[in-house]
């Protein structure tokens, strides 16, 4: 049978509305099962996990054909238990859906909830994971846009498919994040800059101060030097992401390794070992020593095998 902690993360994951982390535990509980030799039982588990996954797949909701793999739609259900960011990002998240929730109060008085927000910091960070969390608390669509397409060598037809978003904005009420947003925000007196780009540029600024919509506008970069000044005010709130310091990259590698954490985990050598990487580094690495534990038959991860795991990653991303 299942183990105590196992049966007690569930149980938590389950009132937390975690569905990730609920799934990642079952199948834990699984292969916990297959090593008692309970096979029927394990694969029953799997079964339903997956059966219940393919029911929550994204739905993707049909847009114009000329926008046609332009913008994705998803269903986002990632719980905001679910990011580990620093207290000052959290609390900028929290205020933004604080706001959005009493909207008709604050419209009342006169004001508007902040719901154009520029998103900055290195890959992997949680810029595209808070947008998925604000989708999800909020109740509403995610649609991003696929920047590097919507830019094309054709004059004129940039700004034109720019104004088609924006007509979208305001006609269906949802969370539009403009990933790689640089892409189109470049600083307008750069020298290898060109005067189509300049135009789109301006059409975006625009665009964005005429909006008036309901819906949540995230642009998200990893190159603020290179955007123009002047998209800074037209944003409601700028958040700065950075790689985890070592409190939130333990949070972190707690929250991913679930009941897979050993005992005695020598927790100081693998925040040594894992200085430096991003949330997504850190959450791979966490999921590939699970991985390994579970092909050898083995229900924890010590430390010595996530620090193997973490080297692993650290050399895939920088090359090495």
């Amino acid at each position: 049978m299942a183990t105590a902690e196992q049966i007690k993360s569930l149980i938590r994951s389950h009132y937390s509305e975690d569905k990730e982390r609920f799934f990642t535990i079952a199948l834990q509980v699984a292969a916990h099962e297959a090593k008692q030799g309970h096979i029927a039982l394990a694969h029953d588990i799997r079964a339903i996990v997956d059966k219940v996954r393919k029911k929550d797949r994204p739905k993707v909701i049909p847009f114009p054909q000329n926008l046609h793999g332009l913008v994705f739609t998803e269903e986002a259900e990632t719980p905001q238990s679910a990011i580990v960011l620093t207290f000052s990002v959290n609390r900028r998240i929290d205020r933004v859906i604080h706001e959005y929730r009493q909207q008709n109060k604050l419209k009342s008085h006169g004001l508007s909830h902040r719901r154009k927000l520029l998103l900055i910091g290195p890959p992997g960070t949680g810029k595209t994971m808070t947008a998925r969390v604000l989708a999800r608390e909020l109740r509403l669509p995610l649609h991003t846009i696929q920047v590097d397409r919507l830019v094309t060598k054709f004059m004129g037809e940039t700004s034109a498919k720019l104004r088609q978003i924006f007509d979208l904005v305001q006609q269906e009420h949802g969370i539009y994040l403009f990933d790689e947003f640089d892409a189109i925000g470049s600083e307008r007196s750069m020298y290898n800059d060109v005067g189509e780009m300049r135009r789109v540029l301006n059409a975006f600024l625009q665009f964005i101060e005429q909006d008036t919509s309901d819906s949540l506008i995230v642009a998200a970069t990893n190159e603020p030097k290179l955007l123009d000044h002047a998209l800074f005010r037209r944003f409601d709130d700028v958040l700065y992401y950075e790689a985890p310091q070592a409190e939130n990259r333990k949070r972190l590698i707690e929250n991913v390794l679930g009941t897979f954490l050993g005992a005695r985990f020598s927790w100081k050598k693998v925040l040594s070992e894992s200085k430096g990487l991003s949330y997504a580094e850190i959450d791979q690495a966490c999921r590939d020593a699970i991985k390994n534990a579970i092909l050898n038959d083995k229900n924890k991860v010590n430390a010595l095998q996530l620090i193997e795991a973490v080297k692993e990653r650290r050399g895939a991303y920088q090359g090495r």
